[in-house]
């Protein structure tokens, strides 16, 4: 028994060698493999850095092309504009001429490192500027309707050297960023073969290092086999049983820290997603509030800009202010246009839903996509002449079929086929998004644009996110749409293929309880022995002082004759003491709403016409409280109050609601 120990602890010294080599050999093998790694990575930053320059360059080149373009249309515009005198190519001329010195500024700004290509640079600028000289000369003659000497100027612009001189100080830019472009290219591709051969270095010795682990492991086996042995020699003393419980013991020991640091960990990492999901919150919130303050701001700045030019001329003889106020017009319409989509895509504005027949109410359209879609647009339709009725508010869905047709015009440049079609479909559950099983009327609108990217598709239904270009949209078209349908009860879906077009389909469920347009219900009788009231006499409810004053003073102008009050309370005392024609009323207003203000004196004044004036109906009420009362969405104008007073007064309160629709161009952005 004795030689047989003695041998075995023989060739465990042997072992022991053997193992010891095999670690020193692995540990070699690991600093050779770490070494390789951190060159490789060197490598790569190097190689990144070399591509930096390389979009450098690109971009540089894209600067170029970019202000070639710009001064081309704004050419081009100005020779549109003396030929026809269409002051919008005027507007075109100047605003691509700025466009074009913005982007030299940016061209400047980004070859601020190579002083020879900024020299070029305001070179170029220098040419421009004397371009713009130039043509300016034959715009202001054509602007003061002196039709033949700005042709005249502008034949003999393109006859001096100035445009030539521009492009080949473009091209002199555009040929030094390609040379260098070319030099940075064979820098990268140098740096991209020597580190695909670190990269296979690398590769070579991890496996290396991969066999010289599998060689120690074998080792660590021959080791626990003569550890077993090592195991019998051990029973024969006590002391080993005592080391053996005290190893238990430690071992016992170091799993319940292990145990608890692992609880620490696993609580760390829910503090850590929560949060998370708080900064995720807060980046929506976030994104959101830019765009809607970016939106405003712009807006904002038109009617303030225009306002003060306007209070300016007023002093000035022979100043017209009404073109400015025209403008300040226009900027608070288009805040007023966006109000109404944030509260569409929040779902805050109400539907005032009737029994519609798509085809007929798109068929009544035909004028309007003719003004907004322009004469390059092709308009062809396939509706349904006895289709299936749809339960909807006409005016959300006259606002989603234009604002189809103008992303579709967007997207064929002005210039193209615009397909409309409504047919009858039987859906099955989960067919179409989240619509369930049913009939629906189908809705679509196809283009022959320029389609989308998958990317884009993916984002189309983002609110804030567009494609056009800056001032041509707010991205809440197709967000505003998608809520509309799903409110509605219905789905839609969108495809596109690049360089084909796009369809976009809504589907609006069947309508089982829907009746025929003009089918209004006749007007409630007023009641036997009440006096007859004035049918210029007007209660008006409003609790914010300054649209109370414009609202009376408004309807003041207009022949009425109007009585305020800030509250409900106030308004069943005054409709106590003398009758009135209508009844004009804001929906939220603090203690008593306008929908509560109806139903109190619904028993007794239930025969006097109501119009709701609302910019917001929030927690006041839904599109059923509103149901049979006129609505009249704020802000309106003198025009869209008068024509709402003349609706409530001539139907006697009860039939469609309906709100003053904003113009083509603003409502379908």
């Amino acid at each position: 028994m004795a030689g047989e120990y003695l041998d075995a602890a023989r060739s465990g010294v042997g072992r022991e060698w053997l193992r010891g080599s095999a670690g020193l050999a692995v540990l070699i093998a690991f600093g050779t493999f770490v070494a390789l790694a951190f060159a490789a990575a060197n490598l790569s930053r190097q190689r990144e850095a070399a591509l930096q320059r390389e979009r450098h360059s690109y971009q540089a080149l894209f600067l170029v092309r970019d202000i070639d373009a710009s001064i081309a249309r704004s050419e081009a515009a100005l020779g549109y504009f003396v030929l026809s005198g269409d002051r919008y190519r005027a507007t075109t001329y100047y605003s691509e001429g700025r466009n074009a010195d913005r982007q030299i500024d940016q061209l400047r700004q980004h070859l601020r490192r190579d002083p020879a290509q900024v020299r070029r640079a305001e070179r170029l600028r220098q040419l421009l500027d004397r371009r713009l000289a130039e043509l300016g000369a034959a715009a202001t003659r054509t602007r003061f309707n002196q039709g033949l000497t700005g042709i005249s100027l502008y034949d003999r612009t393109g006859r001096v050297s100035t445009g030539p001189q521009i492009r080949r100080a473009l091209a002199d830019i555009a040929s030094t960023e390609r040379d260098k472009l070319t030099q940075r290219l064979a820098t990268t591709e140098t740096l991209d073969e020597r580190s695909n051969l670190f990269i296979n270095l690398t590769s070579v010795f991890g496996l290396v290092l991969v066999l010289g682990i599998a060689a120690l492991g074998a080792v660590a086996l021959q080791a626990f086999r003569q550890r077993k042995i090592s195991a019998r020699l051990a029973e024969l003393e006590n002391r080993r049983a005592r080391l053996l419980e005290a190893a238990v013991e430690a071992r016992t020991a170091e799993l319940s820290r292990a145990n608890e640091a692992i609880r620490a960990e696993a609580t760390e990492r829910a503090s850590a997603e929560a949060q998370l999901r708080q900064i995720q919150k807060m980046e929506a919130v976030g994104q959101l509030t830019g765009g809607i303050a970016h939106d405003f701001n712009n807006m904002l700045a038109v009617v303030i800009g225009s306002l003060d030019l306007a209070k300016r001329h007023l002093d000035r003889p022979n100043a017209d202010p009404r073109r400015h106020l025209d403008n300040a017009m226009e900027g608070a319409n288009r805040a007023a246009a966006l109000t109404r989509r944030l509260l569409a895509f929040a779902r805050n504005e109400p539907l005032l839903p009737e029994g519609i027949a798509p085809g007929r109410l798109i068929e009544g359209m035909a004028d309007l996509f003719e003004r907004t879609l322009g004469e390059g647009v092709h308009v062809e339709t396939n509706l349904a002449d006895d289709g299936w009725l749809v339960w909807v508010d006409a005016h959300q869905f006259e606002n989603a079929v234009l604002n189809l047709a103008v992303n579709a015009r967007d997207a064929m440049n002005d210039r193209g086929r615009l397909f409309i079609s409504s047919r009858d479909v039987r859906l099955d559950d989960g067919e179409v998004g989240q619509a369930p099983a049913g009939d629906y009327v189908c809705v679509s609108v196809a283009d022959t644009g320029s389609g989308m990217a998958p990317e884009v598709l993916e984002r189309a239904f983002e609110p804030f996110f567009t494609t056009k270009p800056v001032g041509k949209g707010t991205g809440l078209g197709l967000s505003q749409i998608f809520g509309f349908v799903r409110r509605s009860g219905g789905d839609l879906r969108i495809s596109s293929t690049l360089g084909e077009g796009t369809t976009v389909s809504l589907f609006l469920p069947r309508s089982v309880r829907a009746v025929r347009a003009g089918e209004a219900a006749l007007p409630a009788p007023e009641p036997a022995g009440e006096q007859a009231a004035d049918p210029r006499a007007i209660l008006v409810v409003e609790d914010d002082p300054r649209v109370r004053a414009a609202t009376v003073e408004t309807l003041e102008d207009l022949g009425y004759l109007p009585t305020a009050c800030e509250s409900g309370a106030l308004a069943m005392d005054a409709l106590n003491a003398a009758p009135f024609a209508l009844i004009v009323t804001d929906v939220v207003m603090p203690e008593m709403t306008g929908p509560e203000f109806v139903r109190a004196i619904a028993p007794r004044y239930g025969h006097i016409p109501v119009l709701y004036l609302t910019g917001y109906v929030g927690e006041a009420g839904d599109a059923e409280e509103l149901a049979g009362h006129h609505l009249l969405r704020k802000p309106f104008t003198i025009a869209a109050l008068a024509a709402a007073v003349e609706r409530a007064l001539g139907t006697g309160g009860r039939g469609t609601s309906e709100s003053p629709a904003a113009p083509a161009a603003l409502a379908a952005e």
